[in-house]
Order: C-alpha cells, then structure tokens, then sequence
C-alpha cells in the first residue's frame, strides 16, 4: 500500500502478572554448582559461603519455558494494517486538497512559456535596433551583412524556442501524470528536476531582463510544486 518513504515502527511488550512465566531450575547444574564450592571451601583457609542466591545467577541453572506470542504478533500486524489503511486515506485526501495547488501553478508556468514566447520576435527587432545604434554611436559603416552576422550569432545564443519548447511538454507531462490512479510521487519529483533544468537554462541564454524575471518567476513556482511533492506518494 505504501510505494514512497519508509515506516518505523516499534512494539513494547509488557507482560501481565497472569502472563508471567514459571522458571525451571536444573537441578543437576546446581548441585554440580555446589559440589564444586564446597570442594574450593575445603582448600581455601577462609572460605566464603556460597547462597543459593549465587547459585541461581550461574548461566543454565534457570530457563523460562518459551513463550507463545503468536497472539501477541497478530493483533500488533492487525493494528498495524489498520494504521497503513488510515495513512492512505489521510494522504489520498491530502493528495487531493494539493491538486488544485498544482494545477494552478503549472497554468501559472504555461502563462510564462507563452510570455516569453510571443516577445522572442519583438525582442530580437529590438536587439537589431539596438545592435544598429551601437554601430552608429562608433561611427562604423553600417555593413548589412556584417549586421545580418551579428544578429545571427545574437539570434543563436539567444535562442531559447527547445528550452520553450521542453518547458510545455514537461508541465503537460506533470498535468498528464496528476490525473493517473497509482503513486506518482518519484515521476513528479523527476520532472520537477527536469522543470528546473530547463528554467535554469532559460535564465543563462536570457538577453533581456523580462526573459530573466519570467525564468526566476519559473523557478519559483517550480520549487513550490517541488516541496509539496515530498509529499505525495
């Protein structure tokens, strides 16, 4: 019943006075026992007494007949099942109090991507307007292939459309996998990893500050969803 995380548990038993077992004595160590003192008492000038006290404390004097607990052990498995049944229950009904805390913000996430996306023309026009008055304020002839190079190199480090494109398919992923009757706790904490991973790269290849605050933003949201998937089995 229980596919994430691990379960400690300890049992104390306490026997009653009704329950407390008989001891038998050997009879034949104890008199060997005692053979044996009073054979060292005859040798020693100042010999000590040996009680019957001492005698019972030698090992295999006692022994305790062996105990059923067979009832004992299946009322504490019994107990137990009952406790995992309502720790399922418990963590399905928190699994489905956090359900629309993730559906909210994995729509949060795609309303980013989609941001991000839709400005990547309008930002690259800007980076070229800013790239042709940088070469104006230098005084340097404005090359049109020399400028097409430029905007080809910005445009290639700047290009962001796989990590976009990754970004969809792993919130989709997540909102897939949300919806499936088995533990998906591992599966959400992988694709958290792979959201991150993403975002991440998103930030580094980042040429303006919107693109930055949207992949902090992302992140944000991500570790969110991150810490209530310890949570979820």
């Amino acid at each position: 019943q229980l596919n994430r995380g691990k379960v400690d548990v300890s049992i104390r038993l306490q026997a009653g006075e009704a329950s407390v077992p008989g001891f038998e004595i050997n009879e034949d160590v104890a008199q060997a026992i005692n053979e044996a003192a009073n054979q060292i008492n005859r040798i020693l000038d100042n010999p000590a007494h040996v009680n019957a006290l001492d005698i019972l404390r030698w090992p295999g004097v006692l022994s305790a007949p062996e105990q059923d607990f067979s009832s004992a052990r299946e009322a504490a498995l019994d107990l137990f099942r009952q406790t995992v049944e309502e720790l399922t229950v418990v963590r399905e009904r928190e699994g489905e109090r956090l359900r629309p805390l993730f559906e909210e913000r994995l729509t949060q996430m795609k309303a980013l991507v989609a941001t991000v996306r839709g400005g990547m023309p309008e930002l690259l026009k800007a980076q070229e307007e800013h790239l042709r008055e940088r070469f104006q304020k230098a005084k340097v002839e404005l090359d049109p292939e020399r400028i097409t190079q430029e905007m080809v190199m910005l445009a290639q480090k700047s290009d962001v459309a796989e990590e976009l494109d990754r970004l969809d398919a792993h919130i989709s992923e997540v909102t897939d996998t949300l919806k499936r009757d088995e533990a998906i706790g591992r599966r959400l904490d992988f694709l958290m990893q792979e959201l991150n991973r993403e975002a991440n790269t998103l930030s580094s290849k980042s040429i303006d500050a919107g693109v930055t605050r949207a992949a902090v933003d992302l992140k944000v949201l991500i570790e969110q969803v991150r810490e209530q998937v310890q949570n979820i089995e």
